[in-house]
């Protein structure tokens, strides 16, 4: 699962498999066993959260949209789309 960058202690990654068929592009935030997906089209969204706090979360939402680009590329980069 590469991981795509890292932010106050939180791993931003991927899954190497992702389903079949691909899901759309998305980010997976993990940190002290806790774990948030969030698409990145049409909109930053949360997909699904699993124990994180709702301040948490919106600080993660705001990573996530700040970094949009540089994780499409990265997905695109490994998955060759």
């Amino acid at each position: 699962m590469p991981v795509i960058f890292r932010y106050a202690g939180f791993r931003f990654f991927f899954y190497a498999n992702e389903g079949t068929p691909r899901e759309p592009v998305h980010i997976h935030a993990e940190r002290d066993g806790l774990e948030a997906k969030f698409w990145i089209r049409p909109v930053v969204s949360v997909a699904y959260n699993n124990g994180y706090g709702a301040r948490t979360l919106h600080e993660l939402l705001g990573v996530v949209e700040a970094d949009k680009a540089l994780i499409e590329r990265a997905w695109n980069d490994f998955f060759g789309g």
